[in-house]
């Protein structure tokens, strides 16, 4: 991830709300941008609620009894709080006269939020005890343009404020240069993966073990460690012990000479003289460890990569036996590799094994993921405000 001064990872959410949320593990996580209080100040359990603004700081507006942003005109004021404990987040919002409470049933309120989408929220208020409640929740983010309308005694009364949090203009030219990458987020295949390792090995139909057809004496070898052979080639000579008549001994299968186990002058009996192996002819051998046995099948898609390389393919489980290796009580799962991807016989590898896939609405990268306050958020861009 790359840093910013501001410590912000961005994701852009093309076309959609501003201030995405997005889930964190098993449970939803919600933006909060609360409009009534600064970053710093944060969601309170304890508190009643949380105004529009705070005031207590030079240059903010006037706080009510309440906590909440006050608005005034003449002798006429509203107190518009947000109430959220034990509650999704609802205005409330008290009126006075004269500094004194104004009966709610007296007056008419509307409110209007709009958002950095260009979406608005419209609130209609109805009297409840000594305040006027909204008639839904304020969504998170609690960031937008405030445009409240009330009336009362014939008279009638018109407000309009910011009510920005987790919001900041970055210019783009300071974005770019700072390393901010900015990407879409939309519709996507969720995969959930169980990780593997192992080793490569050769397929059992890669190696064969070369004998003497007749037992006799080794009169010459021809092939060592290492040697390229094809079908058919003369590895080594054997004298029949029998009819005193030598023959070839001759390379089953075209491959490298994996192991020499003669020289001449040796008695060749029923013991293998040679192993051959075709090294291109490889697999992945993975171990599967009992809690993950159950989610591991054949036909799955897998990605190998060598341990701590860049190297990396994709494949299948080609092969997935119930029978566990009494040492270390592990399953193996066994994917065939591509004859020109590099991998060699004793190599250890990791592997990612799809064992699900989930088609979601709206999903971002992890790395764009930021804590803000008690909740896991992704920032969207409109313009060059984040």
């Amino acid at each position: 991830m790359n840093r910013f001064k501001y410590n912000l990872t961005l994701s852009l959410a093309a076309l959609l709300m501003a201030g995405i949320v997005t889930a964190c593990g098993a449970s939803s996580a919600t933006q909060t941008e609360a409009a009534g209080h600064t970053e710093e100040d944060g969601h309170s359990e304890e508190e009643a609620g949380h105004g529009d603004e705070h005031g207590a700081e030079e240059g903010e507006p006037e706080e009510g009894p309440h906590g909440g942003r006050l608005l005034e005109e003449g002798a006429f004021a509203l107190e518009v709080t947000i109430f959220e404990t034990g509650v999704e987040p609802e205005y409330r919002v008290y009126p006075t006269l004269e500094g004194k409470p104004v009966d709610p049933s007296t007056v008419k309120l509307e409110v209007t939020l709009s958002r950095l989408s260009g979406k608005k929220d419209v609130f209609q208020f109805m009297p409840e005890a000594e305040y006027l409640k909204g008639n839904g929740v304020v969504a998170e983010p609690h960031s937008f343009d405030v445009a409240v309308s009330a009336s009362h005694a014939g008279q009638s009364y018109k407000w309009a404020y910011e009510s920005y949090e987790g919001r900041t203009t970055i210019a783009d030219s300071v974005a770019t240069d700072a390393g901010v990458q900015i990407e879409p987020a939309g519709p996507a295949l969720i995969r959930e993966r169980v990780e593997l390792s192992g080793t490569v090995q050769l397929t059992p139909s890669a190696t064969a073990d070369v004998r003497a057809v007749y037992p006799g004496r080794v009169l010459r070898v021809t092939k060592t460690v290492g040697d390229t052979v094809r079908k058919g080639d003369t590895l080594a000579e054997v004298e029949n012990s029998s009819s005193l008549q030598s023959y070839s001994v001759r390379a089953p299968i075209s491959g490298t000479v994996l192991e020499r186990r003669t020289n001449a002058g040796d008695v060749a009996a029923s013991e293998p003289l040679f192993v051959i192996g075709d090294i291109g002819a490889a697999q992945a051998e993975l171990h599967v460890f009992p809690k993950d046995a159950g989610l591991i099948k054949r036909g799955q898609n897998v990605a190998v990569q060598l341990a701590g390389g860049d190297l990396i393919v994709e494949g299948k489980i080609d092969s997935f036996l119930p029978l566990a290796e009494a040492g270390t009580q592990s399953l193996i799962a066994r994917v065939v590799l591509p004859r020109d991807a590099g991998f060699a016989p004793g190599m250890r590898v990791t592997a990612a094994v799809d064992t699900s896939e989930t088609q979601v609405p709206l999903a971002v990268r992890e790395s764009g993921l930021q804590r803000f306050r008690d909740f896991t958020v992704v920032f969207a861009k409109y313009g060059e405000t984040y």
